[in-house]
């Protein structure tokens, strides 16, 4: 039996210096041993790690077992109503401050400010379609995708938020049809992503009713990927290693978000007044972060992305993930949870839509978060500006959600 050259490709360290030594081997019987001795590290490299048990250990299923004490001692002292600011205006400042604190320093603007380069256009029924290069960053730039209603503006405007899907080739085209400009590939991608819409694209459809509409590449997606294609179990590791630059990925998406609507709101064709947000899966948090952030957002609908922490990161549901680096700012758990920070978009107009047959987001879990949020618009006298609806659906953004947002945008925008 030969040792197959692969496999001195795979463990070099082991293997290269043992080839050395066969081929200095000059009996069949050396050369024998040696081989069975190459295939006895063969098999034993190829255990897998799931055979290696110890009988005492500190995590499982992805979570310390001690989570039940850690969610715990989760009070969020930053939280409306737990915080000792009442007058809510100084709260949103201090609230949303913290939460700028835990996401990291932002990637530094450009200093001739946010610039868009047209890479191609086309027309198409009833707005022209745009592909842009943002200059969002002194470090880099961002595709996009602009739809521009025909006829004299200002219009309204929606920037709409792609989703994770664990998805990482396309980003934008996920809420816009690409151009023809894109190759074959991406074209077909985002066709067959599209059924996750219902085969609608949401951009699209908005423009077709009277809206400016934005979309990005978030970092990780599209064409701000990996050199070497993209990698879903890549993420975290790149995620972490940006960590170790001092900043957080999950962060830039949403400092990349809040430029990218700056940008939106100084378009000559944008009503800067009129500006909204919406998305599906990670697209919906981004869609209520982006609210909560950015003072430019007057509604928001978000799609299937919402919960809070001792439901998300307890061991009740049979989950493969839990919470990730795609939503991680190091430490704010400590201080807010998911839906104190959705509320610092009171009193703006915001439609929370989810399904109650998302495995991802459990109706306990979104329910509750709904409770907190009504509790916070309620003190402001404004509980008619929040709706919170709960689909017979699954994960999804269906057609009929997506003109129940169409409805609310041209209601609040």
């Amino acid at each position: 039996m030969l040792v197959n050259a692969e496999i001195f490709w795979l463990f070099p360290n082991f293997f290269v210096p043992l080839r050395a030594i066969m081929k200095q081997t000059k009996t069949p019987k050396q050369l024998s041993a040696l081989r069975t001795l190459a295939l006895a590290a063969v098999l034993l490299l190829a255990v897998p790690a799931h055979a290696q048990k110890r009988s005492k250990y500190e995590f499982s299923r992805n979570l310390p077992v001690y989570a039940d004490s850690l969610i715990a001692d989760l009070t969020y002292p930053m939280a409306w109503g737990n915080s000792p600011i009442k007058d809510f205006g100084k709260w949103k400042e201090a609230a949303r401050q913290k939460v700028f604190d835990c996401m990291l320093p932002p990637p530094p603007a450009p200093a001739e400010g946010y610039t868009a380069r047209v890479l191609c256009e086309e027309q198409r029924e009833g707005y022209k379609a745009r592909k842009v290069e943002l200059r969002l960053s002194r470090y880099y730039t961002v595709p996009a995708y602009i739809l521009i209603p025909d006829g004299k503006g200002p219009f309204p405007a929606v920037n709409a938020l792609h989703d994770h899907g664990g998805h990482l080739f396309i980003g934008k085209e996920k809420m816009i049809r690409p151009l023809a400009c894109e190759d074959s590939v991406v074209i077909r991608d985002a066709e067959e992503w599209s059924k996750g819409y219902e085969q609608q694209f949401l951009g699209d459809y908005l423009a077709r009713n009277g809206f400016v509409v934005l979309s990005t590449d978030a970092p990780m997606w599209g064409e701000r990927g990996q050199q070497e294609g993209a990698q879903r179990d890549r993420y975290d590791m790149i995620a972490g290693n940006m960590m170790m630059y001092g900043i957080d990925l999950s962060a830039y998406m949403t400092y990349d978000d809040i430029a990218a609507t700056e940008y939106l709101a100084s378009m000559p064709e944008v009503d800067r007044h009129r500006i909204g947000c919406t998305g599906w899966s990670m697209g919906a948090y981004r869609a209520w972060m982006l609210a909560a952030l950015s003072p430019h957002i007057k509604a928001a609908v978000p799609v299937c992305w919402l919960t809070t922490t001792d439901e998300q990161m307890s061991f009740k549901y049979k989950r493969t993930e839990n919470g990730g680096f795609a939503n991680c700012f190091p430490g704010l758990r400590r201080w807010l949870d998911y839906p104190h920070i959705a509320s610092l978009a009171c009193p703006n107009a915001m439609l929370f839509i989810n399904g109650s047959q998302d495995k991802l987001f459990p109706v306990a879990g979104v329910e509750k978060a709904f409770r907190i949020m009504h509790d916070t618009w309620r003190s402001q006298g404004a509980d008619d500006k929040l709706v919170t609806e709960i689909w017979d659906m699954p994960h999804s953004y269906p057609r009929e959600a997506q003109r129940r947002a169409l409805e609310f945008f041209r209601k609040h925008l």
